[in-house]
């Protein structure tokens, strides 16, 4: 080979590798997406999402859960919103989402959006864009949102009965989990900080209460005096009461769940569980004595990062026309 064809081999690969990474970047998530194509697309979801919240702030927390949820399973392709057929039952119908809320909003937003710019935005992205304002609307951090999203065609309520972090896990299980997402411990610790919003069933948590390891016993990480104000709010096999995750401020987005957590506070198996490890133990502590003073930009920066797990985008997946079920 000589010299001169040394050299056109050489920039050809070199081109062929730019033209792949542009190619990425092309199909990558970006913020403005929809710039062009649906210009007032974020003040349509603002104005709608600000609609349900103003009135029912309660369902905030659902909405964030929401995508969480969809996250976690099949990445964020809108597949939690989809509604089980006569031959399968789909992602929202498993136990871990029954208790979901808010799909209300999901369709209104996305009635709206379809009336400026129809079949141009994808669920997944209406709902990660709700998620963001819900948490805004209860005084938290504003984040700017990727976009670029398309919907999933799949949707199985096994996978989030496996997928999904139970509140019984323990930090080993906590950890495996997020980090076969590609979320770090940090990302871990501080998405829980998503619970500071919010109410729990009492079956989610009774089990501390009442019969933690079969005997008829309490869960010792928990702190005996809450012990004693939940077993008069939840009485055995009770699964219908609601009690408040954040007491005082379920309503608004703060560091307190830090604060609770620290205390032994925390309602479920998995917000203890924080207290064992260093890593999740340290931000816990330093949050709950500086009053949350990273918590804010940490949380902003681990829902970017967890909005852009297993995203379909390109060619793959479609726009739903309608969030439910598949066009």
């Amino acid at each position: 080979m000589t010299h001169t064809q040394k050299l056109v081999w050489f920039i050809s690969v070199q081109l062929l590798l730019v033209l792949f990474a542009l190619d990425s970047t092309t199909n990558a998530l970006q913020v403005g997406f929809y710039k062009y194509t649906c210009p007032h697309l974020e003040d349509i979801v603002h104005s709608t999402t600000y609609y349900y919240i103003s009135r029912t702030p309660t369902l905030a927390a659902p909405l964030l859960r929401m995508h969480f949820h969809d996250c976690f399973v099949r990445g964020c392709d809108g597949s939690v919103l989809l509604k089980s057929t006569a031959k399968n039952q789909a992602e929202r119908d498993a136990i871990p989402n029954q208790s979901l809320r808010g799909f209300q909003v999901i369709d209104a937003v996305k009635s709206a959006v379809e009336k400026a710019c129809p079949g141009v935005v994808s669920c997944a992205d209406i709902l990660a864009l709700v998620a963001r304002d819900a948490v805004l609307m209860l005084h938290g951090p504003f984040w700017e949102v990727p976009t670029g999203r398309r919907d999933g065609r799949v949707s199985i309520a096994l996978e989030a009965l496996t997928g999904l972090p139970p509140p019984f896990a323990n930090i080993a299980q906590l950890k495996g989990m997020f980090a076969s997402k590609g979320l770090t411990v940090k990302d871990l610790v501080v998405l829980s900080g998503g619970h500071t919003i919010g109410t729990s069933h009492c079956s989610s948590f009774s089990n501390r209460l009442y019969n933690f390891t079969g005997k008829g016993d309490t869960d010792p990480t928990l702190d005996r005096n809450y012990i004693a104000q939940l077993k008069i709010k939840c009485k055995p096999g009770d699964a219908n009461t609601l009690v408040e995750m954040d007491p005082g401020s379920f309503k608004t987005f703060d560091e307190d769940y830090y604060t609770i957590v620290a205390k032994r506070r925390g309602l479920f198996q998995s917000d203890a569980a924080l207290l064992d490890d260093i890593e999740t133990k340290a931000y816990v502590t330093t949050q709950a004595i500086t009053h949350g003073a990273t918590f804010a930009n940490d949380f902003a920066a681990s829902m970017v990062k967890m909005g852009n797990i297993g995203v379909l985008t390109g060619k793959n997946g479609e726009i739903r026309k309608q969030c439910a079920f598949v066009n």
